[in-house]
């Protein structure tokens, strides 16, 4: 793709949407260049003495090149497959190394959709930047995004809306997945997650399936949790939920044969789980 940035107006119908684009763009940034170039406008220009705030995010995808950025964090190199994640009125400048240049995409964005998703944990201030690499997946998407804007054709702003939450998306799976891979622990999880799934209709001991795998519990919770976003208990329990809601939904089984078949002692105790879990008895959910 070509260099090109479009700054981008907006409507009510934009900005009550939740997420909406203010700025996207490509540039291949040569050595010895000054940068930012001086085409940009007030509000996004600046000087490597100042430095900036913006009023919105911006992600820039650094995919060729190195340089540096400094913020309320302090320094940093940045190198090929570099994520840059600014935020709304944190200062912060960046620029390319007068040696190499860079290549860089960058998309920015605002909504209240936007803040809540950027306000997560795993997306916090001190991840402002990541080395993830080359991710064919980040760059297609910034290129979908791109020729929404290009096109701007109605109702743009809306599908690249989804495409900005498909890319935030893609940096948590990334965040997460780094934390296992080329790890033993990874195939473990993966196991015994398939165990509980097949011996869903039995109370299992997790703890005893950690220690079958030569795994101390504390550290296997941790990491459970880490990869599925909750404990190994509640998942065992999140599994016999979604599986009495099929059988509540699809068979005619009775409500104490269903209590029997995911290993619960009595009905009663079935019955409150399941309302406890869901909101409401196995009956409502029936009727």
């Amino acid at each position: 793709m070509n260099d090109f940035f479009k700054y981008l107006t907006t409507g009510d119908e934009d900005r009550n949407w939740g997420l909406y684009l203010n700025v996207a763009g490509k540039s291949q940034v040569a050595a010895e260049v000054d940068y930012p170039s001086a085409d940009h406008p007030t509000g996004y220009h600046f000087s490597w003495e100042q430095g900036r705030m913006l009023d919105e995010f911006q992600i820039n995808y650094i995919t060729e090149g190195f340089g540096e950025l400094e913020n309320e964090l302090g320094k940093a190199m940045i190198k090929p497959g570099t994520l840059l994640i600014t935020r709304p009125g944190v200062w912060h400048r960046y620029r390319p190394s007068r040696k190499t240049g860079w290549t860089e995409n960058y998309i920015g964005f605002d909504g209240t959709i936007a803040r809540q998703l950027l306000a997560q944990p795993v997306l916090s201030m001190e991840q402002s930047l990541l080395y993830c690499g080359a991710h064919e997946a980040f760059i297609d998407t910034y290129y979908k995004i791109f020729d929404l804007v290009l096109a701007e054709k109605p109702g743009y702003q809306q599908i690249a809306s989804g495409l900005v939450v498909k890319l935030l998306g893609y940096i948590v799976a990334w965040q997460k997945n780094r934390n296992f891979e080329g790890k033993e622990i990874e195939a473990v999880i993966q196991k015994i997650r398939f165990t509980l799934r097949e011996n869903v209709g039995e109370m299992i001991d997790v703890r005893m399936l950690a220690e079958e795998n030569n795994i101390g519990y504390s550290y296997f919770r941790k990491m459970f949790k880490k990869y599925t976003g909750v404990s190994p208990h509640q998942y065992y329990l999140d599994l016999k939920v979604m599986r009495a809601k099929e059988l509540l939904l699809t068979t005619n089984k009775s409500i104490k044969e269903i209590s029997y078949e995911l290993g619960f002692e009595s009905i009663h105790y079935f019955s409150r789980f399941f309302k406890k879990k869901v909101g409401y008895s196995p009956g409502k959910l029936r009727k």
